[in-house]
């Protein structure tokens, strides 16, 4: 394992000057936002060797453009509220809570395993959203240099995502779908009155106008149900209260494009006795070539991913 991370930087120069992205020429890339597990460990002559692939790993796909890999300490604490282990073993049923915490819509962990002598880095590539899950692995003997083993697997990942995108990303909903969906979970049940506010800030940026709370009124609107204004209105003429909390900030910049992640957290509150119904939180990244207007997107869809799994919990068919 000599010469291990200098050869591992050295790999990372080569990945990036191969690397493609995944939209075509002039128009805006698609980014999948990533988080990569620990692997787990398998053979004596694999200990300590899961730490070394996890982190050379993520030095390799950090400058795909077309991946946005999620902080490392964002994705700790993620797992933390989860009470989810921080090592390969997360199961596919874990990662759409992984990626509602995190926004990660893909999630790479894998194994270390060595066996007569052979190592072997498998890595299981699982969409947070689908719970679909692919995979691709290296091989090699237990005295191979492990940077290339990575690199070799980096490159296998990368191109595992784009031949199987579609099995592991869903087809983005458009809003006139997600309409006829929440119609058809609400039924013709009895909408209550609500009365909706979040709170909502970009961070370093003057906030112009509330974007999650605009989607989530939208939503309530289109599929009937009676909203009183926050402005005009009082509380008391409400049967439930929607309010929460929601932020958007700076992730990164590729050029002249610009990734910003969101997070809205919302809880439905039973006006008349002061029961929470519900709570739920859910963590987006968007890109656009101006930061206000990609802060704006993430809450969006942040919002409207919220407002779809909540709103058939305020009626009783």
């Amino acid at each position: 394992m000599k010469h291990f991370i200098v050869v591992a930087l050295l790999a990372v120069a080569g990945i990036v000057a191969t690397r493609t992205c995944l939209a075509k020429d002039g128009e805006t890339p698609t980014v999948y936002p990533t988080a990569i597990l620990p692997f787990a460990e398998r053979g004596d002559e694999a200990t300590g060797l899961g730490a070394k692939v996890t982190d050379v790993l993520f030095g390799l796909l950090v400058e795909n453009p077309a991946l946005y890999l999620v902080d490392r300490t964002d994705l700790a604490k993620a797992l933390d509220e989860q009470e989810l282990s921080l090592s390969g073993l997360v199961k596919p049923g874990e990662a759409v809570e992984v990626g509602k915490l995190t926004g990660a819509k893909i999630l790479i962990t894998g194994s270390v395993i060595e066996l007569d002598r052979k190592l072997y880095i498998v890595a299981k590539i699982i969409g947070s959203e689908t719970s679909r899950v692919v995979g691709t692995k290296v091989k090699g003997k237990s005295s191979d240099d492990l940077s290339e083993l990575v690199e070799k697997l980096a490159i296998n990942v990368q191109k595992t995502i784009k031949e199987r995108t579609k099995d592991l990303i869903p087809k983005p909903t458009e809003k006139k779908d997600r309409i006829t969906a929440l119609k058809k979970a609400l039924g013709d049940a009895k909408r209550p009155s609500v009365w909706i506010q979040v709170t909502e800030r970009h961070v370093g940026q003057q906030t112009i106008d509330p974007a999650a709370e605009t989607e989530i009124m939208l939503l309530c609107q289109e599929t009937g149900f009676e909203i009183i204004d926050s402005k005009q209105g009082s509380k008391k003429q409400a049967d439930v209260i929607i309010e929460g909390e929601a932020f958007s900030e700076f992730a990164t910049r590729r050029d002249d494009i610009v990734c910003v992640k969101a997070r809205v957290e919302i809880k439905l509150v039973d006006r008349a006795s002061g029961k929470v119904i519900a709570t739920d939180r859910q963590t987006e990244v968007a890109i656009d070539l101006a930061e206000q207007i990609a802060g704006k997107s993430a809450l969006q869809n942040a919002a409207a991913t919220i407002a779809e799994r909540l709103l058939p919990k305020l009626v009783t068919k």
